[in-house]
């Protein structure tokens, strides 16, 4: 009888090395403060950059909207409603605003098209809007109504406080 050796076990298949996950993060370098700021990956870039913007200080430029830049190549834009994403080697995301677009494009064309939009990104406070014109002909009449109704207001209760001692006495005369 001859002997069978058991089969032999199949050997395991090479290890891959797996690659290193992508970050979970993306970081977002302010110009205005100079600060980086790390949002996770997928972050709309309209709250990011209501959140860069809250976190300013009162000297600070508020940022209109964030954008991939690269030596060389044309910056990408992120909307409002943009996810946030990492472009790769050379990509840096950085906020952008009005006074850089402005000193970038050297004509006044863009100052003016900028003041015609209100927001650049919804949820954002423009620059522009911050100190909007407090006097105009509604405000004025409603100054103007609020004065007339005071002294209407007073002068019925100074003829109410100068007739009280006349209605108390006939008040006093009908019991």
């Amino acid at each position: 009888m001859t002997q069978q050796s058991p089969p032999s076990p199949s050997p395991s298949p090479p290890r891959r090395r797996t690659p290193p996950p992508p970050h979970q993060y993306v970081e977002v370098n302010c110009r205005s403060s100079g600060k980086t700021r790390r949002f996770a990956a997928g972050t709309d870039a309209g709250f990011a950059v209501a959140l860069i913007n809250r976190k300013l200080k009162g000297t600070a430029v508020v940022a209109s909207h964030i954008e991939a830049v690269k030596d060389g190549e044309e910056p990408i834009a992120f909307g409002p409603k943009s996810l946030l994403a990492n472009f790769g080697d050379g990509w840096v995301l950085q906020t952008v605003t009005l006074t850089h677009l402005s000193s970038e494009v050297g004509n006044g064309q863009f100052q003016h098209m900028a003041k015609q939009t209100p927001g650049l990104v919804s949820g954002v406070p423009d620059p522009a809007r911050k100190v909007s014109n407090p006097i105009s002909f509604v405000y004025l009449v409603k100054i103007m109504f609020a004065l007339i109704l005071i002294f209407v207001l007073g002068a019925v209760f100074t003829l109410f406080l100068d007739n009280l001692p006349d209605f108390i006495l006939f008040l006093k005369s009908i019991i």
